[in-house]
């Protein structure tokens, strides 16, 4: 009997988990994680703060009995240190966890910028069930709330905080809302609508200072300073890997991985927001977190792990989705690939400001490799489908710098023909 440990209790944890068993029935399985509660989805923090969901709507498996049942085990503690040599798993309270396969799945941890007063009472982060609380508790209809960051995540944050009712600032340190998803124009579009919404926007502003008192008083580059009941820092998060510092697994932004999820280290993968994976279709490693890629990656991780043979993995990541898709406030944004093109291909754009639409559209050569859209919602399964079949467009690529909303058309008529050619090959 073999020991399959997992670190992490997030959505790739719990799917590798469940793989595990169905293919390694008799080995022995444990889950590690540092949280008091049931394994939860860190996506579902902003419907909960809605009242959409209470706190037991956010945990991944509703049944309390799942993982006896499964005879997975979980374990609360946090991982402190890897030693791959000694195939073992130091944890915080002094203990050492055995492994024969281990999976690296602890996601990302939030980014704590390096400003005076962060650790103030009534300021916190919005990544964990405990933030949650304290935030439903501080963003009363009417209360003054300042999140910093507008990012993705930062984004559906604050279209939490808006359905609160709160009296909503918004301060991002880029030149435009979502800055690593957007473009100029795109994101500049997501801030005129955001403020149209009610909530206030500054972008190219940072926070200086957080001075303490009942209301907090926060300093702004820009020379405003404003009063606030709660601020949340939405700022990013990074991959929560630190643990691994000389253990021997390599890491770059990520842990990087092959096509089979598995480190440098034989036996030892990584799956989720933690992983920086192989990407077939590019030829490059990415960390891409989103759910979907956590989903695939603990799968193909945990087929390999449960393999008679772990030196020998079989199931292949077939690529990494590099997809954001956005609602906020209502207004659906889409960022797809190389959305910033590539050295020497060719772009297009659309811009409907009125209507709050924009299309913008990547080439390299032939080939749709990357695009941005606002308002656009009919065309985001057909630029998926286009940028990650590296579908060859022909003679549709000037017929698309021509017109790019003739997506549809362009998709039915090379998409298809590919897939018949591949068909009869």
């Amino acid at each position: 009997m073999r020991r399959h440990v997992i670190l992490g209790t997030g959505p790739a944890g719990v799917i590798a988990a469940e793989t595990l068993r169905k293919h390694a029935p008799g080995d022995e399985i444990v889950i590690v994680g540092d949280e008091p509660e049931p394994p939860y989805s860190r996506m579902a923090i902003p419907y909960l703060l809605v009242g959409q969901i209470d706190e037991r709507g956010t945990y991944l498996r509703k049944d309390p009995a799942h993982f006896e049942q499964l005879g997975v085990r979980l374990r609360r503690a946090r991982a402190v240190h890897v030693d791959a040599p000694q195939r073992q798993v130091l944890l915080d309270d002094g203990s050492a966890l055995p492994f024969d396969t281990l999976l690296v799945a602890t996601g990302s941890k939030p980014v704590h910028p390096p400003i005076p007063g962060m650790d103030l009472p009534h300021v916190h982060t919005c990544w964990t069930l405990e933030d949650a609380r304290h935030i439903q508790r501080l963003a009363q209809p009417g209360a003054r709330v300042l999140q910093m960051g507008a990012g993705f995540i930062g984004c559906i944050i604050m279209e939490a905080l808006a359905a609160r009712g709160v009296q909503l600032t918004v301060v991002e340190m880029g030149d435009r809302m979502v800055p690593r998803m957007m473009g100029p124009t795109a994101g500049g579009m997501i801030k005129s609508w955001c403020e149209g919404k009610g909530v206030r926007v500054y972008t190219g502003t940072r926070v200086e200072a957080v001075d303490a008192g009942t209301p907090l008083s926060v300093r702004l580059s820009n020379g405003e300073r404003l009063s606030v009941d709660l601020l949340i820092s939405a700022t990013g998060v990074k991959p929560n890997i630190a643990f691994l510092e000389n253990s021997g697994i390599r890491c770059l932004q990520g842990v990087l991985t092959d096509e089979h999820m598995q480190t440098n280290v034989p036996g030892v993968y990584a799956a989720g927001d933690c992983a920086e994976a192989f990407d077939v279709a590019s030829g490059r490693t990415i960390v891409s977190a989103i759910q979907p890629n956590a989903a695939d990656q603990a799968y193909v991780a945990a087929l390999n792990m449960a393999a008679i043979d772990a030196r020998r993995p079989r199931a292949v990541l077939r690529g990494v989705t590099q997809i954001n898709v956005l609602d906020t406030l209502g207004l659906v944004s889409a960022s797809f690939g190389d959305w910033q093109g590539v050295p020497g291909g060719q772009h297009v754009e659309l811009t409907d400001r009125e209507r709050h639409r924009h299309l913008s559209l990547q080439f390299d050569g032939d080939r749709l490799v990357g695009c941005n859209s606002v308002g656009w919602t009919q065309h985001v399964g057909v630029m998926r489908g286009l940028v990650e079949g590296r579908v060859s467009l022909g003679p549709w690529k000037d017929r698309l710098l021509e017109d790019p909303t003739r997506l549809m058309e362009a998709y039915l008529a090379r998409a298809q023909a590919q897939d018949r050619r591949a068909v009869l090959q």
